[in-house]
């Protein structure tokens, strides 16, 4: 069966040569992009568009990878692909990946597509747990990832519950928490909002500024064994070489930097790698496969080519390129600049919009109310009328009867009159009937009974008279209603409201022309570092009590370690490299 998949094989790379093309699929960190190739491309002809494709320059970074067997290999540049051991299969699938990295992301990473291409590597291989990262700076990188996905942080637009479909923190991570995805929300969310007024490039360089102090950030690991057979781990990266052991991944042993080694190769299994120093003994281990050897080969030599670039003056190509961004970053930064000041001016007219709104609501109430009031003062100047109406009828109808009393008591008071002169007429009578009575004895009897009737008349008359002054004195005093005449605030006044004249006036600003030129300030490396440290600490300080122990894993327990001691990745390879080359060769020998 075995000769039968060999001949089918053989049989399909022999048609393969014989067609004028063949199909290839590019698989990037965005998107999958499909080309037809000619058989006789060789790799860098289809790195080449690629590259073009994607708009990249910064070609020295990456490379095409392919999975070959149990292990991966990179597309060499010189030789036909159909030549090379790539997949059988159409359309043949490669990775276009980052095969190296920038010993310093903000200086190295000149074009945006170039930086975004690392931000999405580096942050996948953390998320799929390929670079071990601590809880507290898996926090901080993914409130950058969300800035760099959404931009600024709007409390109106990014409710809770907006990240609860993202994928932002390693499941290590999770499970190492009593914590619900809100709360790391909350968490991711507080930091996020802390970003605002970055672009989405800032927010990524701000991420591969701190991933690029993790551990594993980086490095390619192999199995590999020293003389005495012992398994170690090796791994390659910017810097240099470091020897791990197999359970240890965060701390080297050892550590060989780039400018001193003189030479490496491999013979079979073998590989050699030969100091500068040429006193000191060669490097040499054993790998498992002839295929890991030349990967290996491969990884060292771009990264020793890269680490000796770097300190070189830069080309005329990369010149260019960092003049061109430099221009660009300042175009962006005066635009950035207009469209901030554009949104501030917005913001204020839409503040003056809400705030003259809620002025006209406030003053159409007010102006209702008063209406409604003067209603009510119009309701109430039409009953007071009415009452004053009223009020005069009756005053009239009182003076009138005031009149008739008035005319009743003049009558009486005449009558009386009449009565006081009778009274007086017979009283005079009397006299003169007293005086004749001597005379006229026989009228005696009967001028007596004329008396006496005169006396009862007399009687009435008082009598009368008593009780037309009684009824006089209870006419006169019997409240008399005068006219009541209005006052003057209980007329209906006139309701007027004087409106407050609101203006804004939004002066036109002269707007200074900006500088093509921005002068970029460099912060102190240690004020950055501590800063970080800080932000970090305060994270971890939160989440610290809900942390569950048994659920730590080994290289979780070595960074606490390393932490604890104070070593980080920077100051224990500055460690390394301070011992001798000879003393390090031996080392390796004797692991």
């Amino acid at each position: 069966m075995a000769s039968a998949l060999a001949a089918k094989m053989g049989f399909n790379s022999l048609m393969r040569k014989q067609a004028k093309t063949f199909n290839v699929r590019i698989s990037t960190m965005e998107s999958d992009l499909e080309f037809s190739c000619e058989v006789k491309w060789k790799g860098k002809d289809l790195f080449d568009l690629v590259c073009r494709t994607l708009g990249l320059r910064e070609t020295w970074f990456f490379g095409l990878r392919y999975n070959i067997k149990d292990t991966v290999a990179w597309l060499k540049m010189d030789k036909k692909v159909l030549d090379q051991e790539v997949p059988k299969e159409e359309p043949i699938t490669f990775h276009f990946l980052a095969k190296f990295y920038p010993e310093n992301a903000e200086e190295e990473l000149v074009q945006d597509i170039t930086q975004h291409l690392f931000f999405l590597q580096v942050k996948k291989k953390i998320l799929e747990e390929e670079i071990h990262c601590p809880p507290e700076a898996s926090v901080l990188l993914a409130s950058y990832a969300v800035h760099a996905e959404y931009g600024d942080y709007d409390p109106a637009v990014h409710k809770p519950g907006f990240l609860a479909e993202e994928e932002l923190l390693p499941k290590r991570v999770i499970n190492l928490y009593q914590m619900t995805p809100e709360m790391w929300e909350e968490r991711i969310t507080a930091c996020y909002a802390e970003h605002r007024g970055r672009t989405r490039d800032e927010a990524e360089m701000e991420y591969l500024k701190i991933a690029q102090d993790l551990d594993m950030y980086g490095v390619n690991y192999f199995l590999i064994r020293n003389k005495k057979g012992t398994d170690l781990l090796l791994g390659v990266d910017a810097l240099g070489l470091h020897i791990y052991e197999p359970d240890n991944k965060l701390t080297p042993k050892c550590s060989f930097p780039w400018n001193e080694i003189r030479n490496i190769s491999y013979s079979d299994k073998e590989f050699t790698i030969k100091p500068l120093d040429k006193k000191a003994n060669v490097f040499k281990f054993n790998s498992s496969r002839l295929r890991v050897n030349k990967l290996i080969l491969q990884l060292c030599i771009g990264n020793h080519d890269l680490f000796m670039r770097r300190r070189r003056v830069d080309s005329l190509e990369v010149q260019q390129m960092k003049a061109q961004a430099r221009e660009e970053r300042a175009r962006k930064q005066v635009e950035r600049q207009r469209l901030q000041r554009e949104k501030q001016l917005r913001e204020e007219a839409e503040r003056a919009r809400d705030e003259l709104e809620r002025r006209l609501i406030q003053l159409q109430d007010e102006a209702h109310m008063a209406n409604e009031a003067l209603l009510r003062s119009e309701q109430t100047a039409d009953l007071l009328a009415e009452k004053a109406q009223i009020a005069e009828e009756e005053a009239k109808l009182l003076a009138q009867k005031a009149a008739e009393a008035e005319t009743e008591m003049q009558r009486i008071k005449v009558t009386a009159i009449r009565g006081q002169e009778e009274r007086r007429l017979m009283e005079q009578k009397m006299l003169e009937a007293k005086m004749v009575a001597l005379k006229m004895a026989e009228e005696s009897e009967r001028r007596a009974k004329e008396a006496e009737q005169l006396k009862q008349d007399l009687l009435e008359a008082r009598d009368s008279e008593r009780r037309a002054k009684n009824k006089l004195l209870e006419i006169t005093s019997k409240a008399v209603y005068m006219s009541p005449g209005l006052a003057p605030d209980s007329m209906p006044q006139d309701v007027s409201f004087s409106r407050e004249n609101l203006s804004f006036d939004f002066k036109d600003t002269d707007m200074k022309r900006l500088s093509m030129e921005i002068e970029k300030e460099k912060v102190e490396y240690m004020e950055k570092s501590k800063h970080l440290q800080e932000q970090l600490n305060e994270l971890k300080t939160e989440i610290e009590s809900l942390k569950l122990k048994e659920r730590e894993t080994p290289l979780d327990i070595i960074h606490n370690q390393n932490t604890e001691q104070g070593t980080s990745k920077h100051s224990n390879f500055k460690k390394l490299t301070l011992q001798s080359t000879k003393s390090r060769v031996a080392f390796f020998e004797e692991l």
